[in-house]
């Protein structure tokens, strides 16, 4: 009896070890200290943008090691942080007008494994060091807003109807809108219930309408606030240039915000807390301006502009900072001065159409909102507070219909102009968020977790290997090479994967390890147990791997279920581990069962007179 595979199994064997060496390759080459440049405002990147920067480096004494031009970004790779931190401040003095200037970690890996698609796992947080916040969404504000927004719609909707009412006010979490007598409230509840879906109508003595939102409406709103704020804050953190941050949902009202590498806790949360929009108002011109906030008339509210100058404006708010799709910094042709350019959506345009054609020749004002993030040193450590800013920035009058695309001047410089226009794309907040836990990880301390896990697993193989090469002896050494296809597998699957290695996932690689090698225990026992039977080596071998695959399977099957629960009921670094352990099953079944019987089949299967096995 002789054993071996058929061509075609021994050719599939070697291909797979081929792939998988060179998509694990990347992850030997480490990482270039390197400079991000990416386009703002429109600004072209191609060759002239690499001729520039090259040349801005070149008389700085900096030398680059390579220029890498894509699509959306420039990266300039260096051999050491220090030339990194003095060409990211040179190029953010000269080019930050156009282009937003970042920090990054770039692979080396070589052109040639590049063009095959062969990238690294990314480093998760813990291993490359950043900064961890977990947000709490506050979607009651949320709601609140949603009430607001149906009081407003309700006012316009009565009025379009041409349907008298008295007041429509805020009370105990819902609206109640009060009329005149009972043919009015009959007639503006068939229109609210008609055209407003999501409001639930009671009647109530005084001839009110008691209007609170339905279930599915208030649950919709609070997914969507949080769907909002994930969307605001990826565009917000990819505006300010950080490199592959983290962004997710955690839980039905928490996201977690992960920034490989940024260090400085309180500038993280100035980029996360900082939210501008805003809001286009009428100007009040049938009521003298008051000094004070008690004598405003009934729809309308006081603002300051930026000198302090008091300005009476209709409380209707024509288009809000959610109905801008673009926004983009510039300079006002006949003046020079800094203005931003606004593009609205459909709906937006709409209202703005049909508000300046109808208001030709009033002064209209542009209202900009925000809620800072303001880092204080207070007792030799950084606090944040919130301050929230609004201000009249320009009052124009309104000299011909005007709709999708305007400008917004009055700003003090090119700076203030460039950080508005950010904010606008990136869009506001749809409702207040809290960070209740936040955790950096400096660099040295991610280089030391990933000293720690490779060593980790580097003493468990180690041990494994010495264990079975001592006990069993040629058949170890197979067991010892299918362990190491093993290891090399997995490094693959994930760097196909572009998966991000944690501590966790270098704790499940270890688990794998010393899980990987149970198999292979079981088959050499269960040759050894042939032998002792009388059973021929040839026999021994065939009915070793044979019976063995039952109980390897089992086994594996109950760990992988095991690992799925995880994954599926976890979160964040469990998640991780749960991966890791489910590709680590799949691929020790692989190299196991198959890569050690193929070694095997080459060392022993074509011997005709084989007496005994080195097991």
């Amino acid at each position: 009896m002789r054993n071996s595979f058929p061509l075609w199994k021994n050719l599939l064997i070697l291909a797979v070890l081929v792939l998988a060496t060179l998509y694990a390759l990347p992850n030997l080459f480490g990482e270039d200290p390197s400079v991000q440049l990416s386009p703002s405002r429109g600004a072209k990147l191609d060759q002239n943008t690499v001729a520039r920067a090259e040349k801005l480096l070149t008389d700085a004494g900096l030398r680059p090691k390579a220029l890498d031009l894509t699509e959306k970004r420039l990266l300039i790779r260096f051999t050491d942080t220090d030339a990194q931190l003095k060409a990211a401040d040179l190029l953010e003095g000269a080019l930050a007008n156009d282009y937003v200037v970042a920090l990054n970690l770039a692979p080396s890996t070589p052109a040639w494994l590049r063009a095959i698609g062969a990238k690294p796992m990314y480093l998760g947080l813990d291993l490359r060091g950043g900064v961890h916040f977990l947000m709490q969404v506050d979607t009651d504000a949320a709601i609140a807003q949603a009430e607001e927004r149906f009081a407003e719609d309700l006012r316009s909707l009565l009025r379009e109807a041409k349907i008298r009412y008295q007041a429509v006010e805020r009370e105990n979490d819902s609206l109640v809108v009060k009329f005149p007598d009972l043919d009015t409230l009959a007639q503006g509840k068939n229109l609210i219930k008609r055209e407003m879906r999501g409001l639930v109508l009671t009647e109530e003595a005084g001839n009110a309408l008691r209007a609170t939102l339905s279930e599915q409406e208030a649950r919709e709103i609070r997914r969507l606030s949080v769907a909002q704020n994930i969307t605001t804050l990826r565009n917000r953190v990819n505006e300010l240039g950080v490199a592959e941050p983290v962004i997710q949902q955690q839980g039905q009202d928490r996201i977690v915000v992960q920034l490989p590498g940024v260090q400085d806790t309180a500038r993280a949360k100035e980029i996360l807390g900082a939210t501008a929009t805003l809001e286009f108002r009428l100007v009040d011109t049938e009521h003298p301006t008051p000094t004070d906030e008690t004598k405003v008339p009934l729809g309308s509210r006081l603002y300051r502009d930026r000198s302090g100058r008091p300005i009476l404006l209709q409380r209707k708010i024509i288009v809000t900072g959610d109905q801008i799709v673009d926004a983009s910094s510039g300079l006002e042709q006949q003046s020079g001065s800094a203005a931003v350019f606004v593009t609205l959506n459909g709906a937006g345009a709409r209202k703005m159409a049909d508000t300046t054609r109808d208001n030709i020749g009033k002064p209209m004002a542009v209202v900009y909102i925000e809620n800072k993030a303001e880092t204080k040193e207070v007792d030799g450590r950084k606090v944040v507070t919130h301050r929230k800013v609004e201000e009249v920035i320009n009052v124009a009058t309104i000299r011909d219909r005007f709709s999708k695309r305007f400008q917004i001047t009055g700003l003090d410089n090119t700076e203030e102009a460039r950080n508005l226009a950010l904010l606008l794309r990136a869009g506001a907040l749809a409702a207040p968020v809290d960070i209740v836990e936040e955790r950096t990880v400096g660099p040295s301390m991610g280089k030391e977790n990933i000293a720690r896990g490779i060593n980790s697993n580097g003493y468990g193989f180690a041990a494994i290997a010495l264990f079975m090469l001592v006990y069993y002896r040629m058949f170890g050494l197979f067991s010892v090479l299918a362990l190491g296809v093993n290891v090399l597998l997995l490094v693959a699957a994930l760097s196909i994967m572009q998966a991000t290695l944690t501590l966790p996932g270098l704790a499940g690689i270890a688990l794998t390890v010393g899980m990987a090698i149970d198999a292979n225990v079981l088959i050499n026992e269960r040759i050894r147990e042939e032998l002792r039977n009388g059973h021929s080596p040839q026999v021994a071998i065939f009915a070793g791997y044979d019976r063995a695959f039952a109980t390897i399977l089992d086994s594996n099957v109950t760990t992988f279920v095991a690992g799925v629960a995880l994954f599926l009921l976890g979160a964040g670094p469990v998640r991780g581990f749960a991966a890791v352990l489910c590709i680590g099953i799949l691929t020790s079944m692989f190299s196991a069962v198959t890569v050690s019987r193929a070694l095997v089949n080459l060392t022993y299967g074509q011997r005709r007179k084989l007496t005994k096995l080195a097991i």
